[in-house]
């Protein structure tokens, strides 16, 4: 039976930075659920039947390439379609439906099917894969998680104030962990990594020592 550990966290956390390293370490396969989100979205502005949305979404893959995540769709490269405007809006419509969340969750099951997985998302260890081997969830103070995502807009060359960040992630937090549908929660089995004061180096020796605790490998 294939291993699944599972890194759920709030935004900004550096949960997607830390599956990629665990991934990459390992060689085990990666699901970033933000991304298949968006791979909906971006097939549903053009396609109505939802039957083939779901067969597309099936045919999705994710690579890592120089420390990010390439997303593939037929082995075409479509990262650059989902980072769109278009996209975005689209994805912020249908992410909190229950019709979408249905549909995507053995659509995302389905990705451990194959191999050994290391799935990152707000919901991947409480909903998607509750039996999951190891469960991480990933925090930070919200100043230091409103630092590294002004970071992040910056090499994407944009200017954001930092007031505003923070603002926007505090009601983001209290949003994930309110909604009805998947509140962003830290269930009982879960292991909590605070990457506060951590570089992303130390935060993936913390989780590789758990691992080897575990004897998940």
């Amino acid at each position: 039976m294939n291993k699944i550990i599972t890194i759920d966290g709030p935004s900004a956390s550096g949960k997607g930075t830390l599956a990629i390293l665990l991934a990459d370490r390992l060689n085990w396969r990666i699901l970033d659920s933000g991304a298949l989100y968006r791979a909906f979205a971006y097939f549903s502005i053009s396609e109505d039947d939802q039957r083939l949305i779901e067969q597309n979404l099936r045919k999705i893959s994710f690579n890592i390439v120089d420390g990010s995540i390439q997303v593939l769709f037929e082995n075409e490269d479509i990262s650059m379609h989902l980072r769109t405007e278009e996209t975005a809006i689209q994805a912020s419509k249908i992410s909190s439906l229950s019709s979408t969340r249905e549909i995507l969750l053995p659509i995302q099951r389905f990705f451990s099917e194959t191999s050994n997985l290391i799935a990152d998302g707000r919901d991947m260890g409480s909903v998607v894969f509750p039996d999951a081997n190891l469960k991480f969830f990933l925090d930070a103070a919200p100043e230091v998680r409103a630092k590294r995502r002004h970071l992040e807009l910056q090499k994407r060359g944009q200017e954001v104030n930092m007031h505003d960040l923070i603002n926007d992630i505090v009601e983001r937090d209290k949003k994930d962990r309110t909604r009805e549908l998947s509140p962003l929660i830290k269930t009982e089995d879960s292991i909590l990594l605070d990457s506060t004061n951590l570089d992303q180096e130390s935060i993936l020796s913390e989780a590789l020592q758990h691992i080897k605790e575990r004897n998940i490998l």
